[in-house]
């Protein structure tokens, strides 16, 4: 009888997260065209609900949100898990209690777009659930996307900042 235990789980993980990745874009693919212009809005509200999900996430195992470094830090660690051993991304630290996410590969790009869900609806998703996670991790800060692979940039640059409104 197979048993689950012997799949290593390096492959558990990354059949996972193709799941969860494709059946994101599925159905973008299956109700955008049915819905209309509602859809965007319904689905900006799903990833703002996902980002609830995944400040939960740092809350539960105790990932550190008290600065800019460490709240890169944080995404880099849950967009990993939730995005499978191919998403690669790095935290950098700049001055002035500033950072930068570099993504260099990316599940939904890697899944890839289609005649409906086109690399703008990718990012969308994307960047409603990094902006909405940020201040949901610490509310003294937000994030920027200074950089996009979905608009054809060799990388994604996410800048994280104090959100000069909150001083």
């Amino acid at each position: 009888m197979p048993d689950l235990k012997k799949i290593p789980d390096e492959l558990k993980w990354r059949l996972a997260t193709g799941f969860a990745v494709k059946m994101s874009i599925l159905y973008d693919t299956a109700f955008r065209e049915i819905v209309g212009k509602k859809y965007d809005g319904i689905e900006h509200e799903i990833w703002i609900e996902l980002a609830r999900y995944v400040a939960s996430v740092a809350r539960d195992i105790h990932l550190p949100v008290k600065n800019a470094q460490e709240i890169a830090g944080t995404l880099v660690i849950i967009t990993g898990m939730l995005y499978g051993p191919d998403y690669k991304s790095e935290a950098l630290e700049l001055e002035d209690d500033k950072a930068v996410i570099v993504v260099k590969r990316c599940a939904f790009l890697e899944e890839g777009p289609s005649r409906v869900c086109t690399r703008e609806c990718i990012f969308h998703k994307c960047m409603a659930l990094t902006l909405a996670t940020v201040p949901l991790l610490n509310k003294r800060y937000i994030a920027r996307y200074v950089r996009t692979m979905c608009t054809g940039d060799r990388q994604c640059e996410i800048k994280i900042a104090i959100d000069e409104e909150q001083k």
